[in-house]
């Protein structure tokens, strides 16, 4: 039995995990054990995936059927990456939430209505790495969806569905675009499968062919949120409970990415509209960053920094060479750890300080210092501040943009240069008003942050009192110490992008090979239609 032969594992696991986490309603603790354990399975099965993934791509035919015919699930070394990524920072946020559950009385996530949503998420997600033809992405995307749907909207208050409508009406018209795409190209080729299209759309005619093309990117871009098709996320994604941002921020976007890269490298290979693509990363670095600038609410800064990162992404998938390729692969496993890891460390900062609006913040370096370094980490990491992860990503895209030597390439990195020094100016401007001011100097200063002693400590204060207080802390809820149970998972996604940076060698290696082997396509039409097939 080869190891790929666990692949489907990825999908049936958190899919059977949310059934029994559903059974399990009236009995929270046991739901809790159920959905962390089904997710440390499923990512040690996928490390394995990652660990045999060197040895070439192979090809899963779910109920033996070939293909073109059957459904195949592919693991290649970006897939595989992608999928122990994922569930690493899915597992390290559905810690954080049970924390946060079990501290707070699940007010903002019941635990029957969570966990198997949670674990559905995840499997949609897996689904669309491992998909090896369009209408299974396609049926991906929409478990993904679905879920992400009554994620955001869980507690039911009136921002929350106001930003689900949104949400919900922007992402039912990217997947009607990929919808009508998929029977288009269906009806050009005969086939979905995204082997069998790469080799059948090379006899298509070119004006068919850019036309399929560009649906295909339109539908995924609106996913990814690149410019200007990201304008729902700044709105949408603030509003959701703190591990749903999180992880919203983390994953969904990328597998936007994910299936950009495919599009690109697998079903229409070559430069044609990879001057159209470097205009998009440019426009989507710029204006997310510029968007940020603006900011008063860190969740909505950081959702336009996470708009703005995506343009580093496409970047590279612009470039079109193994060297921008394979740094945009090391991008995007950097971007989804340290990304979700500061949506988990604003809700602390939300917790500590009692709003996530910076007017109303000061003095959290001295009141909490493990939270200023658990922010400090990744905001450093984020800007590409050497010699993080961020800044080795960075570094390997200038390097591709410099070596393409056109131009709009070299436009492009003025830009990613540009970008990555108002990213540092955007999370300088986070720390010194939120964690090195002090509160008095805020402009509207939250009353129980003016609490603080003058050694940090703070005046105590409890629910019952402040709820039946008359004085400035009337009609404020305390701020709240910091459970183990929700810093231990941050500080283990900021060691996670630590590490990223501290394994940069064998990570840039592997991105490179998968790099390569995206661009080549050979082994991934020869593993799943057989040898010979690849023109």
């Amino acid at each position: 039995m080869n190891v790929a032969d666990l692949a489907p594992l990825a999908v049936i696991l958190p899919f059977l995990g949310a059934a029994v986490a559903f059974m399990l309603i009236r009995h929270s603790r046991t739901q809790r054990t159920v959905s962390i354990s089904t997710l440390t399975v499923t990512l040690l099965i996928e490390v394995l995936l990652l660990l045999n993934s060197p040895n070439g791509t192979h090809a899963v035919r779910v109920g033996g059927w070939d293909a073109p015919f059957g459904i195949t699930l592919v693991v290649d070394q970006f897939s595989a990456l992608m999928l122990v990524v994922s569930s690493a920072v899915s597992l390290a946020v559905l810690i954080y939430a049970t924390g946060q559950g079990t501290t707070d009385g699940d007010e903002d996530g019941p635990v029957s209505i969570f966990h198997p949503t949670y674990l559905i998420l995840v499997a949609g997600v897996s689904s669309a790495f491992l998909a090896g033809d369009l209408f299974n992405l396609y049926v991906g995307f929409e478990i993904l969806l679905t879920a992400s749907y009554v994620l955001m909207t869980l507690g039911g208050t009136t921002p929350r569905i106001r930003a689900g409508v949104t949400y919900v009406v922007v992402s039912v018209v990217s997947s009607m675009l990929f919808l009508i795409a998929i029977a288009m190209i269906y009806g050009a080729t005969g086939t979905v499968n995204m082997a069998d299209l790469s080799v059948k759309l090379e006899d298509v005619d070119p004006a068919t062919q850019l036309v399929l093309h560009l649906m295909l990117l339109v539908a995924f871009g609106i996913k990814a949120a690149v410019f200007p098709l990201s304008f729902w996320l700044p709105d949408s994604y603030p509003t959701a409970p703190a591990p749903v941002t999180a992880v919203f921020a983390g994953l969904l976007t990328k597998v936007g990415v994910y299936a950009m890269v495919r599009v690109e490298t697998l079903l229409f290979p070559g430069d044609r509209i990879n001057t159209l693509l470097m205009v998009v990363a440019l426009l989507t670095m710029l204006v997310g960053i510029l968007g940020a600038l603006a900011q008063s609410d860190i969740k909505r800064l950081l959702s336009f920094t996470l708009v703005s990162h995506i343009g580093y992404m496409i970047f590279g998938l612009a470039i079109s060479t193994r060297i921008g390729l394979g740094a945009a692969v090391y991008y995007v496993a950097h971007h989804i750890t340290v990304q979700t890891s500061l949506f988990l460390v604003t809700g602390l900062i939300e917790r500590r300080g009692g709003t996530a609006n910076m007017d109303r913040l000061g003095g959290l370096a001295k009141l909490s210092p493990i939270l200023g370094v658990l922010f400090f980490l990744p905001a450093m990491n984020l800007a590409g501040i050497p010699p993080f992860s961020g800044f080795l990503g960075k570094l390997g895209l200038i390097q591709a943009g410099v070596e393409l030597g056109t131009p709009l390439a070299y436009v492009l990195v003025a830009g990613g240069i540009l970008t990555s020094l108002l990213t540092l100016l955007v999370m300088a401007r986070v720390w010194n008003r939120v964690f090195w001011r002090q509160p008095s100097d805020a402009t509207h200063p939250d009353p129980i942050l003016l609490a603080t002693k003058e050694d940090g400590s703070r005046l105590r204060t409890s629910r019952h009192v402040v709820g039946k207080s008359s004085g400035r802390f009337a009609g404020r809820s305390p701020v709240q110490l910091l459970p183990k149970t929700m810093v231990g998972p941050t500080a283990g996604l900021v060691g996670l992008g630590l590490a990223l940076t501290l394994l940069a060698g064998p990570l840039f290696t592997l991105s490179d090979s998968a790099a390569q082997e995206m661009l080549d396509r050979t082994p991934y039409i020869d593993a799943v239609l057989g040898t010979g097939v690849a023109r």
